[in-house]
């Protein structure tokens, strides 16, 4: 079977594809014939040796992916050959086939395409975590999502107006917040073009917002922080914009506030019966319309090292996947 490696870290043009061996389950496993593999921002820093999980060389990059079952291994009795699914995995799915323990898939749903399904779990994953159980999003509360066109930022826009709260989307250009707007934000902020203080003052009367979904990082936390209402709460969801914002531990105490950070790949690991729960919810959700993942670009394998660039330099809207 043909995959992506990563031989030697460094950026994405030193990947490389080629031929493996066909992959056989091991006790407890699954092998899945990958239709679709979502692209996160960890799998560009994993592939530089920048990220917490560090596999050994060569691997194939790729955090999550959905599929067709088609081998099972001895004590497998959750999924059958043929069956289609969703994983999550902290590397291995930018490649034809993936072998994962049964207790790293679920069934995919049967009205979800396959790349809705390979790109869903990270993200939707992420933010039903941060908003519902770190953030403790209560109805009518107000939610600004810092890089909101992404794909942290879209899912947290949508789970947010589910959760019932009203969402202020801030982003870098018009044509990012109209895509936030048709799926379902309130207001929205250009933070190129507008000061994100003065807005935010504007647009919830002086009072601040309740929570801070922050997957960017950078020179636009502080500022949000700054913004933030009476014991609100600040999402540490990650560093996309490439600089970890250092912050000043008087402003939460001058505004009672918490900051609250975010690691939904721990979260799966040290609480899989609350994950699992939180997946029976987040598809529950995609049933009834209330979640519509946007996947904005499709690339072949031989392409990944191009998805990757586009992710980092922040042109994706939404969510894209490698196609095997």
């Amino acid at each position: 079977m043909r995959a992506v490696l990563c031989k030697r870290f460094g950026p994405p043009e030193t990947l490389v594809v080629e031929n493996v061996p066909a992959l056989r389950p091991a006790a407890g496993e699954v092998v899945v014939q990958v239709k679709a593999a979502g692209v996160n921002f960890p799998d560009s820093l994993i592939i530089q040796n920048k990220y917490q999980l560090k596999p050994p060389l060569p691997f194939s990059p790729g955090g999550e992916f959905a599929g067709v079952v088609s081998a099972v291994g001895d004590g497998v009795t959750r999924f059958a050959v043929g069956q289609a699914v969703i994983g999550w995995t902290g590397w291995g799915a930018f490649a034809e086939e993936i072998a994962v323990a049964q207790d790293h898939v679920i069934p995919m749903p049967e009205d979800m395409p396959f790349d809705v399904a390979g790109s869903f779990l990270m993200t939707y994953g992420t933010c039903y975590h941060a908003l519902k159980h770190r953030g403790q999003l209560a109805p009518g509360e107000t939610v600004l999502v810092l890089g909101a066109a992404g794909g942290i930022g879209m899912a947290a826009v949508e789970i947010a107006k589910a959760l019932g709260g009203r969402v202020i989307a801030a982003a870098s250009s018009a044509d990012k917040l109209r895509a936030c707007v048709a799926h379902g934000a309130d207001d929205t902020i250009d933070y190129q073009t507008e000061d994100l203080r003065e807005r935010l003052k504007a647009l919830t009367g002086g009072r601040g917002v309740d929570v801070v979904c922050d997957p960017v990082g950078g020179r636009y936390s502080e500022p949000a922080l700054r913004s933030m209402a009476w014991r609100g709460r600040f999402l540490v969801v990650g560093f996309a914009g490439g600089e970890i914002p250092k912050i000043a531990l008087n402003l939460p105490l001058l505004k009672g506030c918490s900051i609250v950070g975010v690691f939904w790949g721990e979260f799966v690991r040290r609480e899989p019966k609350n994950s699992e729960r939180d997946l029976e919810d987040l598809v529950a959700l995609y049933r009834a319309g209330k979640i519509r993942p946007f996947v904005s670009g499709r690339y072949a394998l031989e392409h990944t090292s191009d998805a990757l660039y586009a992710l980092m330099q922040r042109k994706v809207q939404g969510k894209i996947v490698i196609v095997p």
